[in-house]
């Protein structure tokens, strides 16, 4: 059990330090998504494009795309989480039997 306490451990402070890194080392710059690098290259490769397809749903605002995209996360987080609860409680429940 203390290895695996131990592997939790480093494994968090991995994914933190992933996260945490290019913030703090790369200054001056946007964080876009994909759509928008996208959006740019076609713009240079064909300038006269139309997308064959549109959204079905176009969020209001910027707001509320940041919002849905925060619930995403969240419920991704909640489902982690979850899991991770499910899979110690099982370890604690047969290490009792």
């Amino acid at each position: 059990m203390k290895n695996k306490g131990l592997l939790a451990i480093v494994l968090l402070l991995a994914c933190a330090l992933l996260a945490i890194f290019p913030l703090a080392t790369i200054s001056d710059s946007e964080f876009g998504g994909a759509d928008g690098q996208a959006e740019e290259i076609i713009a240079q490769i064909a300038p006269d494009y139309e997308p064959w397809a549109e959204n079905i749903l176009e969020p209001p605002g910027g707001e509320t795309e940041s919002l849905l995209f925060c619930l995403q996360a969240a419920f991704g987080a909640g489902i982690l989480g979850l899991g991770f609860g499910y899979f110690i409680g099982r370890s604690q429940g047969q290490k009792k039997i």
